[in-house]
């Protein structure tokens, strides 16, 4: 008798976001995404995932029904009244950490800036000191249920930063702590690893200085772990930033990522225009983050290069900065992709919530902000061709929803804890309600 692992059936939508093995949607396509529904007469509608843990068929509940009539299944779920989405991919997130920082939530509420807050102790500094001071069994418990609650949320992949160590022996225990959850079975989720040693400049250093140590001491010293298979990571991020790197220092550690193999991912045009987006267009960077102060030039850039725009909206939210001009963007070519900007900033572990932001307060559609969550950010991970949408062949990450209209989902302001009935990742359930 054949296997697989997973039959979900009866579902009344299959939200696919993609059905022609699209790489990403830009401009109108992001507001015609694909949904199945069952054809007139039908009861419902099926999907199947391989034993690998691939989408292997979907269709009909009476095609599929007669198709594996004689194949066994690890797992059922009856998906009656509800609908079926891809996995959420969270495309930006800081999630190794330790201390948080409740208390600078007030000083923000009083009126203090991102960069007061920094030079009065708080901020990203604040963080280091905390992370820098536990132990990677510590960071780890902690990563381990953040993740866990991402998943709850609907994240099935995560983009995950180091950048809270500043230094080679504490990047590299933040990109163990990662590396340690990439290959747990026990969690359900998927990662894709970034380092991010030139996240801000450390106590009694120079941007100079730290640009120097960054690409003579801390790449090195990752790769060495690579090269003994102790490490994976994909992506080089650094905080291009008025008081932190500058253009140039940012393109000097951008090109060493590059030469180690990795994708370039960064920060830019947050606070200050940086003409970060020109740079990073023209280095060719799969993605661009924030974004709030980019010029026009920067659009035409970003859209020509088709480099990906990673919009967080909790951190204009929370920071009341200037959000970023995303309607120009997505209007103007630019692929969009949306992350949580997890942090000790930015609180926040649910891309239902995210959309939702980014619909109300950036006026994205809901079809706009599903595939900003979907295929655009796995786009944005170099991942797009594996995950993203629900094709034949693509990794098995499926959302059950419980409701009839998949936009339930964006809707329902902080409900996801209700109407995400099953979290599917890789064939496997990692979470149901």
């Amino acid at each position: 008798m054949k296997r697989a692992k997973l039959l979900i059936k009866h579902a009344e939508q299959i939200v696919q976001v993609c059905a022609n093995n699209e790489d990403m949607l830009v401009g109108e396509a992001m507001k015609n995404i694909a949904v199945m529904k069952p054809e007139e007469g039908t009861s419902g509608l099926s999907l199947v995932i391989d034993r690998e843990g691939n989408i292997a068929d979907f269709g009909t509940d009476a095609k599929l029904e007669a198709k594996y009539a004689n194949w066994s299944f690890e797992n059922v779920l009856d998906a009656s009244g509800c609908c079926l989405l891809p996995g959420l991919v969270d495309a930006h997130t800081h999630p190794v950490w330790a201390g948080d920082r409740v208390h600078e939530f007030a000083m923000k509420l009083a009126g203090a800036t991102y960069m007061e807050v920094h030079k009065a102790g708080g901020g990203i500094n604040f963080t280091v000191e905390h992370t820098r001071n536990a132990s990677e069994k510590e960071l780890f418990v902690l990563f381990k249920e953040r993740l866990q609650r991402m998943v709850k949320a609907g994240t099935t992949l995560v983009e995950c930063k180091s950048g809270y160590g500043l230094d080679v022996e504490n990047e590299l225990k933040m990109l163990r702590v990662i590396e340690r959850a990439r290959r747990d079975d026990n969690i359900n989720i998927e990662i894709s690893s970034t380092y991010c040693g030139a996240h801000s400049v450390p106590k009694g250093s120079t941007a100079d200085e730290t640009t120097d140590d960054v690409i003579s001491k801390q790449i090195p010293a990752i790769k060495a772990e690579m090269e003994m298979g102790k490490l994976h990571v994909d992506n080089i991020d650094v905080f291009c930033e008025k008081g932190v790197f500058d253009i140039m220092q940012t393109r000097r550690i951008l090109e060493e990522g590059v030469k180690a193999g990795w994708r370039i991912n960064f920060h830019g045009d947050e606070l200050n225009p940086m003409k970060a987006a020109e740079l990073g267009a023209d280095m060719k960077a799969c993605a661009i983050s924030h974004l709030e102060e980019i010029s026009d030039n920067g659009i035409a850039a970003m859209a020509s290069a088709r480099s990906v725009a990673v919009i967080l909206p909790t951190t204009a939210y929370i920071l009341r900065l200037r959000a970023p001009p995303v309607r120009k963007m997505i209007e103007s070519g630019v692929p969009m992709a949306l992350g949580s900007d997890f942090n000790p900033n930015a609180f926040c572990l649910s891309m239902p919530l995210v959309m939702h932001l980014a619909c109300v307060n950036l006026r994205m559609s809901m079809p706009e902000a599903i595939a900003a969550s979907t295929i655009n950010a796995a786009a944005s991970l170099g991942r797009s061709e594996t995950h993203g949408s629900i094709e034949v062949g693509k990794r098995g990450n499926v959302l059950v929803i419980r409701a009839p209209k998949w936009e339930h989902l964006v809707y329902q302001l902080g409900g996801q804890n209700d109407i995400i009935a099953a979290v599917v990742c890789r064939g496997k359930i990692a979470h149901q309600n």
